[in-house]
């Protein structure tokens, strides 16, 4: 059995990290498994970037950005069809197909004769423009006047109808198995246009041996904190976008009390931190961007409470690493994330938008040592049994030969 994977990148993204994680998953599991992406960070035989004819689609782009159409310029996804990878591959399995290196039309054309999986790493397959809705339901029923032009990915005019009729058109044409890594997205995705296809979930997996609970103060050494120091940690990689919530972070912290703020110390993963501490009165550690999966992990084990107050989102893997290594987390009750973050069990759900209660749960877990120990253990558990690279790896194992069969 040979599988190609298609994504946007091998490792930078999430969804792209998320993917090439399968990839290796499948390869443990001595599958045959390759990858055509559109940014190419590793150098790797099984990776190869997906073709491109940069004069055709740059001159197609200028008309079809000003009508608002995002991809449908690039013609050259559809020498995908010639490449080798393509040609030898037995299933397909497409994942993120935004980010500006695959035309969404050539979906039909590449499932002709191949069956495919469409993993779903947002709600971009099934709107009219966006990779999140938010609020707004228009994508059940055709979109049109879009509240939200300018999210990702940002148009420059509304034409948000006339893509959703393009994608629909596609998927009445492709011959394509669903898979969501949550419960909430198999929810959206039954009441969207791709309620036609097979929807399954398979949550994304992960290492549970390369992430795993450390011995938290010999972290705390090498990371350079003082003893006795509450360790909050969040990832700044994004915080200035809208979505991951930075301003209710900060507003969270802002209400913590005054003697409280003495204690912590902020430890901040991700080279997006910047400014963010300034007025905050609690002191900070900016670890900068980490792309070792062993430093992830000190980092996480040095922590107390992992924090992450998104406003909309899929399965993060962040929390995914988060709960392998034993660290409780605060979030919102948005999207996936209750997935993983199960009051009382993982750590604290706010409601969305509650700064003030996102700070409650912060002061609940900091104050209670032992809540916080045995969410930690449950973390672990949940973990192993339940997001094990292994176990995802054999769920598309079995997706992919009952799609053979």
């Amino acid at each position: 059995m040979k599988v190609l994977q298609i994504n946007q990148s091998d490792l930078s993204g999430g969804a792209a990290i998320a993917s090439y994680r399968l990839h290796q998953g499948l390869l443990e599991a001595n599958i045959d498994s390759k990858l055509l992406v559109g940014n190419v960070q590793k150098e790797d035989k099984l990776v190869q970037k997906v073709p491109r004819q940069g004069k055709i689609d740059t001159q197609l782009y200028r008309i079809t950005s000003r009508l608002g159409l995002n991809y449908i310029h690039l013609l050259s996804t559809y020498n995908i069809l010639k490449h080798p990878f393509y040609k030898e591959a037995d299933i397909l399995n497409f994942h993120n197909l935004h980010t500006g290196y695959f035309n969404y039309l050539a979906v039909s054309a590449l499932t002709k004769n191949k069956p495919a999986v469409y993993t779903l790493h947002d709600m971009w397959s099934f709107t009219g423009h966006c990779a999140y809705s938010y609020d707004c339901n228009k994508w059940q029923t055709g979109c049109g006047k879009c509240p939200y032009p300018d999210t990702y990915p940002k148009i420059k005019r509304d034409n948000t109808k006339l893509e959703w009729k393009l994608k629909k058109w596609v998927y009445e044409n492709s011959n394509l198995t669903i898979v969501t890594p949550s419960s909430w997205l198999a929810q959206k995705a039954k009441k969207s246009m791709l309620n036609r296809f097979t929807i399954q979930c398979i949550p994304n997996g992960i290492n549970t041996k390369t992430y795993q609970p450390l011995e938290k103060e010999k972290c705390r050494q090498i990371l350079g904190i003082p003893q006795g120091r509450k360790v909050l940690m969040f990832a700044a990689q994004s915080l200035a976008e809208t979505r991951k919530g930075g301003d209710l972070l900060k507003s969270a912290l802002l209400q913590l009390p005054t003697a409280l703020k003495k204690e912590i110390i902020l430890l901040i993963m991700g080279s997006g931190g910047g400014n963010f501490s300034k007025n905050l009165d609690i002191e900070t550690l900016s670890l900068g961007y980490l792309n070792d999966d062993y430093l992830k992990s000190q980092a996480y084990s040095a922590s107390d409470l992992f924090l992450f107050p998104t406003r909309a989102d899929n399965l993060p893997l962040v929390l995914q690493e988060s709960m392998a290594c034993g660290t409780p987390m605060v979030s919102f009750d948005i999207g996936g994330v209750s997935d993983l973050v199960r009051p009382n069990i993982t750590g604290y759900l706010a409601p969305p938008e509650q700064a003030e209660d996102f700070a409650r749960g912060i002061i609940e877990l900091l104050e209670d040592d032992n809540l916080r120990e045995k969410m930690g253990k449950n973390c672990r558990e949940i973990a192993l049994n339940e997001y094990s690279l292994e176990l995802q790896a054999q769920r598309y194992s079995n997706l992919y030969q009952q799609l053979l069969k």
